[in-house]
């Protein structure tokens, strides 16, 4: 049934709209047409995926993949690091059996056997298939041409910079608008192996993680598509429209060659995430500590992400979130944003009911599921810089207005699934 809490998440989908056309290169050019197709298949999508039995059945079975993933990876890991891995037959006297979770050992080496059956998918062109239906999707539904419609597919499972490789040869020749679009598209989306990653973080406090991490990823595309075409909306005299192409047919020579690579990738990947999350919590520490030397306020010392709960509560409560619990999910959008959604998610991992309902968990979640922070510019801009070199200033013109799109995409998803009724996500 349709509540005021809806209402309130209605207002969500208006906010974010109307900031990127507050912001918009050109305002008279709103895509009324796009933007109502966007939201018809955001909500047509999670009504699709949740409303109908075997739908569920499906997603269910997502949930049960993420599990059988898991626990083979952890087989792996234990085979390499023994006890550390965290699992039965510890040499010493548990006092504290959370303890066991330890990042690096159970939530990485999952993207490094998701990288490798990714590469062994797309070599037996399972994955190649359903890069190439979304892209069919997206270029109907969406109004895009060929390669960008194909490259907007390819982020959704394969990460932000990996998308556009397919279309790599098209790169130069796309319009302004198409360029900002895979940039932003990139950054409201998320890739297959990292999905998997923040299911495990969050299961255990959040039933069916993996279907709403999922679903988030999808559905937070056509708002990607939408919030740039309102921010540098297209020139219709600058896009011809040639055919898309896969790059690269061959790109591994047997099923070995993609399992041996697609690891080295993960390994790669994996490095740069933790890599990263060790230097940004270290400066948010420094940070921390620094301002902890002012004087309390409120009772409380200062800290950022006190700070980022001030600033964002309002936006947290217009995705639906209760004010009472605004301040905490404020501090999340906050953290998302200046760090990454990895730490985001395991903050939101930590909070228990008392601070953050079910309901507010599960905008949370969608608001969360996306690459827009600050880390992500700099990837983007390295990875254009490699992939069209003389793109590389118009590139590094529009990447901090992506961030925001991409941003504001995934709170115009949380938006949407918080003015559906609360029902549909029960057990």
């Amino acid at each position: 049934m349709f509540g005021p809490e809806n209402a309130q998440s209605l207002l969500g989908v208006v906010v974010t709209i109307a900031i990127c056309w507050a912001l918009s290169e050109k305002r008279s050019a709103f895509p009324w047409r796009l933007a109502i197709g966007a939201l018809a298949v955001q909500a047509g999508l999670v009504l699709l995926l949740f409303g109908l039995p075997s739908a569920r059945a499906v997603l269910a079975g997502a949930g049960a993949v993420v599990d059988g993933l898991t626990t083979s990876t952890q087989a792996g890991v234990a085979f390499v690091f023994g006890f550390l891995a965290g699992g039965d037959g510890q040499p010493y006297p548990l006092t504290n059996p959370g303890a066991l979770f330890v990042f690096a050992f159970r939530v990485l080496p999952v993207i490094l056997v998701i990288c490798a059956l990714s590469a062994l998918l797309w070599h037996w062109r399972i994955l190649r298939w359903i890069i190439q239906g979304f892209g069919f999707i997206f270029e109907r539904l969406m109004g895009l041409r060929g390669p960008p419609a194909l490259a907007a597919s390819a982020t959704v499972f394969m990460g932000q910079v990996e998308g556009p490789i397919f279309i790599r040869n098209y790169l130069p020749a796309l319009s302004r608008s198409e360029l900002f679009l895979l940039l932003s598209v990139g950054m409201a989306c998320v890739s297959g192996s990292t999905m998997v990653a923040y299911a495990t973080i969050l299961k255990g406090v959040l039933p069916n993680a993996a279907a709403h991490v999922l679903t988030a990823s999808v559905i937070s595309a056509p708002a990607g598509v939408l919030l740039a075409r309102i921010l540098v909306p297209r020139d219709p005299a600058a896009e011809a429209t040639p055919d898309a192409e896969l790059e690269g047919e061959k790109m591994y020579e047997s099923s070995i060659d993609a399992l041996i690579k697609g690891t080295g990738v993960g390994l790669d990947i994996s490095l740069k995430i933790g890599a990263t999350l060790i230097v940004f919590v270290s400066l948010v520490a420094m940070i921390d500590g620094a301002l902890g030397l002012l004087a309390p306020v409120g009772g409380a010392p200062l800290s950022l992400e006190r700070g980022f709960g001030f600033v964002f509560a309002p936006l947290a409560w217009c995705l639906g979130i209760p004010w009472k619990e605004a301040q905490p999910a404020g501090s999340l959008l906050g953290v998302k944003l200046m760090l990454t959604e990895f730490t985001a998610f395991i903050d939101l991992a930590k909070l228990g009911p008392a601070v953050i309902s079910d309901r507010s968990r599960i905008i949370m979640t969608y608001a969360l599921c996306g690459f827009a922070n600050i880390a992500s510019v700099g990837i983007n801009v390295a990875g254009y810089s490699i992939l069209v070199p003389s793109r590389q200033k118009e590139v590094m013109g529009m990447v901090w207005k992506a961030m925001l799109a991409g941003f504001l995409a995934t709170c115009m998803t949380a938006s949407v699934v918080g003015v559906l009724p609360s029902g549909l996500f029960a057990k």
